[in-house]
């Protein structure tokens, strides 16, 4: 089932992907569970097709995500075929870039911001998750992981999609949550899928050094813009005192926008090349990438990102915190 009227667009990537035997999937850089869980789920549906598949990502898979690559070898080939899946724009692909990017033949992903990189591309920012659309895609070319009796590589597929979607959804919380992101849930935890176990390792289970960083995040937050938005700064030195990995210290900034009253939170983060990224979650009706496109990023309405180049911590926060206000006074006016 395609919900979003997207069915040649489907269509034609199911044909182009058909006609390979070779494909290398690609997903960015600093990877999410929705980037790890469409680009693993195609990878194990395309083997299960009997296509030669590989992965790659420029970075280390979070520890918390290591069940999606059991028995799945990063790339063990050389790839006459290359796409990519939930990148928006190809700098976010890394060294990817580098190494692929002339052979990238097909884009897949659900960004509205997305940057064309590729001849070929299935872009709806309609999709709560990429992970959604390789679920469609999968279904158009013939891949039914729903028979009766789906084997351990059919839920391990599932798993991955599951992943995606449930991650991008903030556990089905956030704004993005459509009745297709439901469906798909349901239709996987109906093959035999144990979402509840997911769930628990991906939003429910914390090392102890998470909560001692978020404890000093919670203690360094700033309020501003009258109320409406609130702020925390990640600096290394974070990481380095409390022994929290930067992946699980990501999704704290999610807990900004809880506050009652507050549209927009924001984390800074100082990442080890000295580099500066903000991360913005909003809830209606502030829009977190109308914020980040403002320095060259983008996203979502509930959830984006951006490098602040050639700034240091100091710098990026009072130039985040402008934006952020001047966009809450425009909103205010906007919405009278």
């Amino acid at each position: 089932m395609i919900p979003f009227d997207q069915d040649r667009d489907c269509m034609e990537a199911a044909k182009l992907i058909e006609s390979w035997d070779d494909v290398l999937v690609v997903c960015h850089a600093n990877p999410d569970g929705d980037a790890l869980g469409s680009m693993l789920g195609l990878v194990r549906g395309l083997r299960s097709m009997g296509k030669r598949a590989g992965w790659y990502c420029a970075d280390p898979v979070p520890g918390k995500f290591a069940y999606l690559v059991e028995n799945l070898p990063e790339l063990d080939f050389t790839p006459a075929h290359v796409l990519t899946v939930d990148v928006a724009d190809q700098k976010l692909l890394g060294d990817a870039w580098e190494k692929f990017g002339d052979k990238i033949e097909l884009a897949i992903d659900h960004h509205g911001t997305h940057k064309p990189f590729a001849p070929a591309r299935w872009v709806c920012g309609e999709y709560a998750a990429t992970a959604e659309m390789i679920w469609c895609l999968l279904d158009m070319m013939g891949y039914n992981p729903q028979k009766a009796h789906p084997s351990q590589e059919d839920l391990k597929t599932a798993q991955c999609i599951y992943t995606g979607v449930a991650t991008d959804t903030g556990c089905f919380l956030f704004q993005n949550t459509t009745w297709f992101s439901h469906m798909v849930a349901a239709s996987i935890q109906r093959i035999g899928v144990d979402v509840s176990e997911i769930n628990r390792g991906l939003f429910e289970t914390k090392s102890l050094a998470y909560f001692q960083a978020e404890r000093r995040m919670l203690e360094g937050m700033e309020l501003f813009g009258g109320g409406k938005a609130a702020m925390a700064l990640l600096p290394q030195s974070l990481y380095a005192e409390t022994g929290a990995r930067e992946d699980e210290v990501d999704a704290a900034v999610g807990q900004l926008r809880q506050i009652e009253g507050v549209l927009v939170g924001v984390s800074i983060k100082e990442k080890p090349s000295g580099e500066i990224k903000a991360s913005l979650r909003t809830n209606p009706p502030a829009n977190a990438s109308a914020i980040a496109q403002r320095f060259g990023g983008g996203g979502h309405a509930g959830a984006a990102g951006c490098t602040l180049d050639g700034m240091d911590m100091a710098q990026a926060r009072l130039a985040m915190m402008r934006a952020c206000e001047d966009y809450l006074a425009e909103l205010e006016e906007a919405n009278g």
